[in-house]
Formats: C-alpha cells, sequence, structure tokens
C-alpha cells in the first residue's frame, strides 16, 4: 500500500503565494515521474505540472512563470512553489506519482486526496 499526501493549501489573495507539499508513503521502492494536477469546480482534471527523477519538469501554459514544481528523492517528496496566484489558479490540487513498490514487476499510478487553494480577496 502506497498513500500520497499533500498539504499547503488554503486561502490566499491575488498576487500571493503558497507552497504544497506531497509526500509518498509505504512500501515503495522508486518514484518515478510525480506531478501536480488540479480540479476546478465543474471541470475536469488537468496537469499542472510534472518532473522526472532526474528533475525535468513540465508545465501547463497557464501556470509557467509563476509555478515552480520540485522534489526531494530521498525524502519520497514533490513541492509546488505558486506564485502570483489569481481567481483562476482556484482548484483542488492533487499529487500523483508512478511508484513501483518493493516486490512488484510493474509501476502503480497513485493519487493523493487533493488540497484545496482558493484565490480570493
Amino acid at each position: 500500500q502506497v498513500q500520497l499526501v499533500e498539504s499547503g493549501g488554503g486561502l490566499v489573495q491575488p498576487g500571493g503565494s503558497l507552497r504544497l507539499s506531497c509526500v509518498a508513503s509505504g512500501s515503495i521502492f522508486r518514484i518515478d515521474a510525480m506531478g501536480w494536477y488540479r480540479q476546478a469546480p465543474g471541470k475536469e482534471r488537468d496537469l499542472v505540472a510534472t518532473i522526472t527523477t532526474t528533475g525535468s519538469t513540465n508545465y501547463a501554459d497557464s501556470v509557467k512563470g509563476r509555478f515552480t514544481i520540485s522534489r526531494d528523492n530521498a525524502k519520497n517528496s514533490v513541492y509546488l512553489e505558486m506564485n502570483s496566484l489569481k481567481p483562476e489558479d482556484t482548484a483542488l490540487y492533487y499529487c500523483n506519482a508512478l511508484v513501483w513498490r518493493r516486490f512488484s514487476t510493474a509501476s502503480v499510478e497513485v493519487w493523493g486526496q487533493g488540497t484545496l487553494v482558493t484565490v480570493s480577496s
């Protein structure tokens, strides 16, 4: 069993900043790509950013230049630094990871429970 637990969401004013964290725990052998997705009310879940084990990153156009994804492989953690937040960034943010469990022959995709980010004055 592998779990992802997010933290760091909250209410912030437009132009403000937040830092999301996600830590993986359980029977983990290795974690490949990690990422953040978000789902606004009434909309589908969309990619925000991903990062490989070697640090290569990919961002949605809507967050480029404002958000930064990073990871700490030793801590099985991924982070999302969000700056210059806009009301349209309001969403439930989910952590995602491709995990190789111990004694397993295939990776599994794991999702966190989500952390709510609300950008409003």
